[in-house]
């Protein structure tokens, strides 16, 4: 059986057995999913009932996947699981710009946030985050934070330039990829201009500097290095 995510490249189902069953869950932002709590269950009962189960997600299952939740489950059930681990888009994004997340030069780190809080839960402190990310030097990739972009930009605003670089990346490694430059203090209205959605990340930070410039002086010649 698998359990398959909708931010799964379809090209990925080419490579099931022709006798698995495949499950579609959903699992995508502001969209109709299949409860957390059953697709846990589902993983623990047909796995005791003797099938072989495969979960399979967009990016890296620990990195905002959910992954975590589900080997607990797995776990209380008395159920082994081995995890193979996939490319996250915060980094697969950037670097397919051709474009670092850290730089000696810019960036001292990176951190890997998301943008859209567990309900309930009192959700980031965007002001200190700021702060923290001005004085070491951080780049900050954003998940899941299109729709609260216009509250994440007036917050990261306390403590950022308006004029540190931004971009937004849409589908991010996929054929359907789109990107724009912008800055933290034209971040919500490039997003309305250029009519960006989720799934995206938005990437704020000093390196960001280098995807205008690729933008700005493209490449003369094909030649790869």
């Amino acid at each position: 059986m698998l359990l398959v995510d909708d931010l799964v490249n379809p090209a990925v189902l080419e490579h099931a057995n022709t006798g698995a069953r495949i499950v579609h869950v959903g699992k995508r932002g502001g969209c109709k999913s299949t409860p957390q709590a059953f697709i846990e269950k589902l993983m623990v009962s047909e796995t005791l009932a003797g099938e072989h189960v495969v979960r399979l997600k967009g990016g890296d299952p620990f990195i905002f996947g959910r992954g975590g939740e589900e080997i607990e489950a797995l776990r209380e059930a008395g159920i082994e699981a081995s995890v193979i681990n996939g490319i996250t888009s915060g980094l697969a994004g950037l670097t397919s710009l051709n474009t670092p997340l850290t730089h000696r030069n810019h960036a001292h780190g990176v951190v890997f946030i998301t943008g859209h809080a567990k309900p309930g839960d009192a959700g980031t402190d965007w002001r200190q985050l700021a702060q923290t990310a001005h004085d070491a030097k951080l780049t900050l990739v954003i998940y899941m934070g299109i729709s609260g972009s216009e509250h994440i930009q007036q917050e990261l605003l306390h403590g950022l330039p308006a004029s540190t670089p931004a971009v937004v990346i849409q589908n991010a490694s996929l054929p359907t990829q789109r990107h724009a430059t912008t800055t933290l203090g034209e971040l919500r209205h490039t997003i309305e201009r250029e009519q960006l959605a989720s799934p995206s990340i938005i990437v704020i930070g000093d390196v960001v500097r280098g995807v205008q410039a690729l933008q700005q002086h493209p490449p003369a010649s094909a030649a790869r290095a």
